[in-house]
């Protein structure tokens, strides 16, 4: 119905934080609409891809889960490294998580361009009885940090309402608008979105690839 997926923009986007704030559930939500609580760390890194159709244009969002673990931090450029979008993720419930956002955040500013598209995400809304970070004091840094047009979402993997998805297609029409890639030649009459579940592709790295 919708064509050929052979010509299709591809975009990299890799998931970073400090380890249990949540950057596994949150993929898993997006990819399958699911959450477990029982989910193991990640190792090293794993990737799930998703196809999606945003302003007539076929993307295809490779989406990097990386690990948070402080003995798997120096691999995390490998991961990173060709990335057109990351998400920074942190836990309402921990300000630990808050304050290691800006380590990720000067590390991205070291080793990746301007043009990165950047969101922070603060996780675990659904425990907002135990929350130690203020959504004003984060809005204030992010601002301060990273810009006033740098978006911060607050969400919960667990009783998501839509609102992950609504930032991977944020963050697609802001990739698709840059231009940064050469959108297909032949473009089928289409709805401005359609999102095509496929079975879910998954891999996991934990060396080189």
């Amino acid at each position: 119905m919708y064509g050929s997926w052979a010509s299709t923009i591809e975009a990299k986007v890799v998931i970073l934080g400090s380890q249990g704030v949540g950057k596994t559930s949150l993929v898993v939500r997006y990819i399958s609409k699911t959450f477990s609580p029982n989910s193991t760390s990640t190792i090293g890194a794993s990737f799930m891809t998703k196809k999606l159709t945003v302003d007539n244009c076929k993307v295809r969002l490779q989406i990097w889960d990386t690990a948070g673990q402080e003995r798997f931090r120096a691999m995390a450029p490998m991961y990173y490294r060709g990335a057109q979008a990351a998400l920074l993720v942190y836990d309402i419930t921990s300000q630990e998580s808050f304050v290691e956002l800006h380590s990720w955040i000067e590390e991205l500013k070291r080793n990746m361009t301007d043009e990165l598209v950047i969101i922070v995400v603060a996780n675990k809304l659904d425990l907002a009885s135990r929350r130690e970070v203020p959504e004003d004091q984060a809005r204030e840094y992010v601002t301060r940090v990273l810009g006033p047009e740098t978006p911060l979402y607050e969400v919960s993997a667990k009783e998501d309402d839509g609102t992950i998805e609504d930032i991977f297609l944020d963050l697609t029409r802001v990739l698709v608008d840059r231009k940064q890639y050469s959108l297909p030649a032949n473009r089928n009459r289409q709805p401005p979105i359609h999102v095509e579940d496929p079975p879910a592709q998954s891999s996991s790295c934990c060396g080189l690839f």
